[in-house]
């Protein structure tokens, strides 16, 4: 057909660019539709598949409302300083243990990191945010209480949603740090010197470790990854509710949003799905011309 609607000349026509032929230049055949394909390569989504991808959103939000629970129960003297290392420290070796355990599973061309350096990354750490605990109890002592607050709830969030949750090991440089600069600004409310060193110490445990152990667990222990965020999302909303229970109440709704609702909408509006592809698609050039390159 032209594009008139009217029939073209009795000269077949070609689809080829270095013939003239008597047909305008937007001049198709009926076999122009021919080629259309409809939602080619399209991935079919799973329901409960992809709850269990949601899962690590959902566990994320809880590790930030657990991180908040902690700051409240220190904020009120409820707990010490020395309690939450000591707490810290025992997670980190079991969670340790665990990662080394995982990763001897893995088959890895590269050379793995060794105990000692692992060791010398937390040792330097340790000593550095000891020493500047003192000083980092007082950077926000000439901002307003409200207004740090504010901070940190736009950095907690800047970190849920710069977060790498396809590949969160490591987590990504602008999500750990917005994490780590709302931790440094809820420490500094803190009673003393040593309550801001507990305080960044579990916080770089649970944003910047925790993501890497998980990960593995997704990897390598799928069952387990998936009852851990369980337990992760029972625990925020437990903690949060002893001491705010409204916002335990958003915190659940929430997470039943993010991890039941969303996959929801996504499977059922996948029927609607309509990408067609066709002639009409830009060249894509087959032949292997990498002997032009030489």
């Amino acid at each position: 057909m032209g594009p008139d609607g009217a029939p073209g000349p009795a000269v077949p026509w070609r689809k080829v660019l270095w013939e003239r032929q008597p047909f305008p230049d937007n001049y198709v055949d009926q076999r122009f539709l021919e080629e259309l394909r409809r939602n080619e390569g399209i991935r079919q989504y799973r329901y409960w598949a992809v709850v269990k991808e949601a899962g690590f959103v959902g566990e994320q939000l809880s590790c930030v409302a657990i991180f908040i629970t902690l700051w409240l129960y220190m904020e009120q003297g409820q707990l010490s300083p020395e309690r939450l290392l000591w707490s810290s420290l025992v997670c980190a070796l079991l969670g340790y243990g665990l990662y080394q355990v995982l990763t001897s599973q893995v088959q890895s061309g590269c050379e793995p990191r060794t105990r000692l350096a692992d060791l010398q990354s937390a040792t330097i750490f340790l000593s550095f945010t000891f020493g500047f605990s003192p000083v980092l109890k007082t950077l926000t002592e000439s901002v307003s209480t409200d207004t740090v607050y504010a901070m940190s709830a736009m950095m907690l969030l800047a970190h849920l949603v710069s977060f790498p949750y396809a590949q969160p090991s490591p987590p990504g440089s602008l999500s750990l740090n917005a994490a780590l600069f709302a931790s440094v600004c809820l420490a500094s409310r803190l009673p003393g010197a040593l309550h801001t060193f507990a305080m960044l110490s579990c916080a770089l445990l649970m944003f910047a470790l925790w993501p890497c152990l998980l990960q593995r667990l997704r990897e390598n222990a799928p069952s387990q990854f998936t009852g851990v965020c369980v337990g992760v999302c029972i625990a925020g909303v437990g903690g949060l509710g002893s001491q705010w229970p409204g916002g335990a109440v958003l915190l659940a709704l929430a997470l039943g949003s993010v991890t039941l609702l969303c996959p929801l909408l996504l499977v059922m509006l996948q029927r609607h799905k309509d990408n067609i592809q066709g002639p009409w698609d830009e060249a894509e050039i087959q032949e292997d011309l990498s002997h032009f390159l030489h």
